[in-house]
């Protein structure tokens, strides 16, 4: 018989439940009672973190959305004239060789 990794993955974690059972069995109510708050008081503050997290990243991407689109208008300020041309697909729009781009409906 074969035995792979995910054979001897499963034995463990069924061991360490059988384990955690045991000594959750084995404890006082007082015991219990300690181990449910502190399983609370982590869990909240895991919560908490990771709202905190969500919110950094809300305003990092914010800020970098509207500060990339500023640098990147006052370095390239035909990119935005070219990007428009490119996905209206109305006009011909020239790359930076000065050759012609025909319209997207027409490729």
């Amino acid at each position: 018989m074969n035995v792979n990794n995910k054979h001897l993955a499963t034995f463990l974690l069924g061991a360490a439940a059988a384990f955690g059972a045991y000594k959750y069995a084995n404890m006082t109510e007082e015991e219990k009672e300690k181990l449910a708050n502190d399983l609370k008081e982590k869990a909240n503050n895991l919560k908490q973190s990771a709202l905190d997290a969500e919110d950094k990243a809300m305003d990092y991407f914010g800020e970098l959305k509207t500060k990339g689109a500023d640098v990147m208008k006052e370095y390239m300020p035909k990119v935005e004239e070219f990007i428009e041309g490119l996905f209206k697909g109305g006009t011909k729009t020239t790359n930076s060789t000065g050759t012609d781009i025909p319209p997207a409906s027409q490729v």
